[in-house]
């Protein structure tokens, strides 16, 4: 295993969409260059349906994944390259602070759990919070693995 081996955590308040739909688009793109992991401050919660649609139309299934806590892997002592938080600077909402990283990065993007409309309309908003995700970790990867 290389030494500067990228290993990146997704953290949201809640690790039912934003954070998941991260990993799983990461895990997706850069797979096999890059470890990564999601969690949230509280556990026991059950996915966010419209992460779970959102993701299945671009051919990744969650369905049957789990919420991780963020305090867990910490206790754990597993040590990441990048920490990044997904939370919505314009909601206020707060980001857990998880000290095992190396790089800490934030985009801000809004959680599904607060759109409101039909199910259509919010699987749209959702959508386009899939599609920020992905040009960031295009993004990402460019600055931080394309040059290795």
């Amino acid at each position: 295993m290389q030494h500067h081996e990228n290993h990146v955590l997704f953290i949201c308040a809640h690790n039912s969409a934003r954070s998941q739909m991260a990993e799983e688009l990461m895990r997706y793109h850069y797979g096999d260059k890059v470890r990564v992991e999601s969690a949230g401050l509280r556990e026991n919660l059950h996915l966010n349906p419209l992460a779970i649609e959102a993701l299945r139309e671009v051919g990744i299934d969650i369905e049957d994944k789990e919420t991780q806590d963020a305090f867990e892997l910490y206790r754990r002592g597993t040590l990441y390259s990048h920490v990044i938080t997904v939370c919505d600077d314009s909601n206020g909402e707060h980001c857990p602070v998880f000290a095992g990283g190396v790089i800490r990065l934030h985009w801000s993007l809004p959680d599904p759990v607060t759109f409101e409309g039909s199910w259509e309309e919010k699987l749209e908003r959702t959508r386009q919070v899939r599609e920020e995700i992905e040009k960031n970790i295009h993004a990402w990867y460019e600055e931080y693995v394309g040059q290795v």
